[in-house]
């Protein structure tokens, strides 16, 4: 009887992916990814309008106000150091502003 496994000492068949006829064996690791700086931008300068044109008669309703507060600081993440904290002070100088808007 013909034993394969770890314990055999056949541990490069074991961790072949070829072994195990999911066809990875012929693909190339993927390469890291990193976000365009120019989308995130873009991106931010969209949020950053939107923050701006809410009033009294259009606010952003309370899930919305959530999700732009946690992804606007991690999106900018991405741009450089200047630029990321003059987008942020403007933002959250709006989200201040949004707040008293919200609490009237």
């Amino acid at each position: 009887m013909v034993v394969s496994g770890p314990m055999s000492g056949d541990s490069e068949k074991v961790n072949d992916p070829a072994q195990l006829g999911f066809g990875f064996a012929d693909e190339k690791p993927q390469q890291d990814w990193l976000p365009d700086p120019d989308e995130v931008r873009e991106d931010a300068q969209a949020i950053l309008a939107s923050a701006r044109a809410v009033t009294a008669e259009n606010m952003w309703d309370t899930r919305t106000y959530r999700y732009n507060k946690v992804v606007f600081p991690q999106m900018t993440r991405w741009l450089p150091d200047d630029e990321r904290d003059q987008l942020c002070f403007e933002f959250f100088r709006e989200l201040e502003r949004i707040e008293t808007l919200m609490a009237a």
